[in-house]
């Protein structure tokens, strides 16, 4: 961490649309990570060729395990973030990825292309893929586009309209295991083929503007008892926070108070014919 320069990550994705954390991950909080996510391994393969049919997900990670409550708000990924998003931004998806051998490349996307706002535009979410077991060419490493974040809509100058024509400038994110990749969600990347006879694990996080709508539900999806017991910033970034003013409000009071034991909603409380 003490090797950490933020300015030169910010200055990377600025201009190639990508920055390395090289060691986001020790060997020690490797092998908790895989650890903790033995037992959830297996049962869930993806249900059509952007998940992978050969390819296993995890989802709602960040309520996995500790580790993954520490590397969710790892402190030089917050820097990071809180450079470029507003304060209060929003945990959006978070997936344990592990590509089995025979995996087809995905096909290629952006992150935060589901928000239908005109490109070339700021990013309204930032991932992270942080390897658990090393990047290859060949075992399906995460390829990216550099320089396709500033593209515009398809049509538009500087965009590439067809997939034979961007393929030829992938770059695959060959990274030792325990190293992130921290790209804008406007980036153009997928997940590539795994051409080896073993799986390449990863997770990804992903983050968005305190504004934006989240891809996973984490009031449906954490228990609120297990969000009690997280820190404050985790509160925040699963929802239990406000941007100003009121957006994230519960009945007009503060996400928070919906945290407290014994606390009932006020669409009940106030009932006329709770008494």
């Amino acid at each position: 961490m003490a090797g950490f320069d933020l300015d030169r990550a910010l200055a990377e994705m600025n201009d190639q649309g990508f920055t390395v954390i090289p060691d986001f991950m020790d060997a020690a909080t490797l092998a908790e990570v895989r650890a903790g996510l033995e037992p959830f391994l297996g049962a869930h393969l993806g249900r059509n060729a952007f998940e992978g049919f050969s390819t296993e997900r995890v989802y709602t990670l960040v309520a996995r395990g500790g580790v993954f409550e520490r590397l969710t708000e790892e402190p030089r990924l917050m820097e990071i973030l809180s450079r470029v998003l507003l304060p209060d931004f929003l945990l959006t998806a978070s997936q344990a990825i592990s590509i089995r051998p025979g995996e087809t490349a995905q096909s290629l996307h952006t992150d935060d292309g589901f928000y239908r706002l005109p490109r070339p535009r700021p990013a309204v979410s930032y991932s992270i893929i942080a390897a658990v077991d090393p990047f290859t060419a060949e075992n399906g490493a995460t390829e990216v586009i550099p320089g396709s974040h500033r593209w515009g809509d398809p049509g538009a100058p500087g965009r590439l309209a067809t997939h034979a024509e961007m393929e030829p400038l992938l770059v695959p994110m060959e990274i030792p295991a325990g190293a992130a990749v921290v790209f804008p969600g406007t980036l153009v990347h997928r997940g590539g083929a795994n051409r080896t006879d073993r799986p390449r694990l990863a997770f990804t996080n992903q983050y968005c503007q305190p504004w934006a709508r989240t891809q996973e539900n984490f009031y449906l999806g954490v228990p609120r008892e297990q969000v009690r017991a997280m820190s404050p910033r985790l509160q925040t970034l699963l929802g239990y926070g406000l941007h100003p003013t009121f957006m994230g409000m519960v009945s007009s009071v503060h996400p928070l108070k919906a945290l407290e034991p014994g606390w009932v909603p006020p669409v009940v409380a106030q009932r006329p014919d709770r008494f």
